[in-house]
């Protein structure tokens, strides 16, 4: 592993970044942090992604729950030190779920990512998006598609940055190169593999990814750029060995399990606006 040529605070976290070198170093740290602090993930996702977006976590090295009682989601969220707001099978359960949920969250000082997941199919959903955007997530991952439904505009990365700094939020815009920005700062990623396209619930659960890193990390731009490198990364290494998207999924358990800091640094393609 490399030795990293960015300092670090007292509190282990990543200190100013200004290069796609210290970006490298940085998400080392991040996953260094989770492994070794194991932090409780809140996840309201669909149905479809929950057993694999929770065994993506818990191959990071985060502790994931998954309850969408209102009776007891706010003591889950509540005790945990992040949230992850996912709009897929949206129904009346999860709406009042989520409620709770966010609103438990914002009283806790809590990270929290939204991902509002087909909101470009659904015009409720998307208004819906947008009124969870005045609670002021900490970070957004979605594709180009659902951020034109959402900002009601042409995806480039002008838009996203002035998106971001009106919403006060870190944007992860996932597609062939990942794009993340929090309105003064921008990276650009061109990690990962086709066959992540071939899998369900995927981009749930890089999400998920998301908020373990934001549990490790405050600083927003940080921390998404360091999950959506590792998941990159690892689909990479999945990859190599995959016969298909069958054994890829269980390949990128494996690799998400084993990756380390060398792994990265060896792999990351970044482009760093910051």
């Amino acid at each position: 592993m490399q030795e990293p040529t960015a300092p670090l605070r007292q509190d282990g976290q990543s200190r100013q970044i200004a290069s796609a070198a210290d970006l490298t170093v940085a998400a080392d740290g991040v996953l260094g942090r989770l492994r070794e602090k194991a932090p409780r993930v809140h996840c309201i996702t669909n149905s479809v992604a929950q057993n694999f977006t929770a065994n993506v976590l818990l191959a990071l090295g985060a502790i994931p729950s998954m309850t969408l009682s209102p009776v007891e989601i706010g003591s889950f969220v509540k005790r945990s030190d992040a949230l992850l707001v996912n709009l897929g099978t949206f129904g009346t359960e999860r709406r009042e779920a989520t409620s709770i949920a966010v609103n438990a969250a914002v009283q806790g000082d809590l990270p929290w990512v939204l991902d509002p997941v087909f909101v470009d199919r659904a015009p409720p959903r998307a208004s819906y998006a947008r009124d969870l955007l005045f609670l002021h997530p900490t970070a957004m991952r979605l594709n180009a598609q659902e951020f034109a439904a959402l900002a009601e505009t042409e995806t480039s990365e002008e838009a996203v940055a002035a998106f971001a700094r009106e919403h006060r939020v870190t944007v992860g815009l996932s597609g062939a190169k990942d794009l993340i920005a929090d309105g003064s700062r921008a990276v650009t990623l061109a990690n990962g593999d086709p066959l992540m396209a071939k899998v369900t619930a995927m981009g749930c659960a890089a999400s998920a990814m998301v908020g373990a890193c934001l549990a490790v990390e405050r600083d927003a731009l940080i921390a998404t750029s360091s999950a959506l490198l590792i998941a990159g990364v690892a689909g990479e290494i999945a990859a190599e060995t995959a016969q298909g998207p069958g054994s890829f999924a269980v390949g990128i358990l494996d690799a998400l399990h084993s990756i380390d800091g060398a792994a990265l640094a060896a792999r990351a393609r970044i482009t760093w606006n910051g």
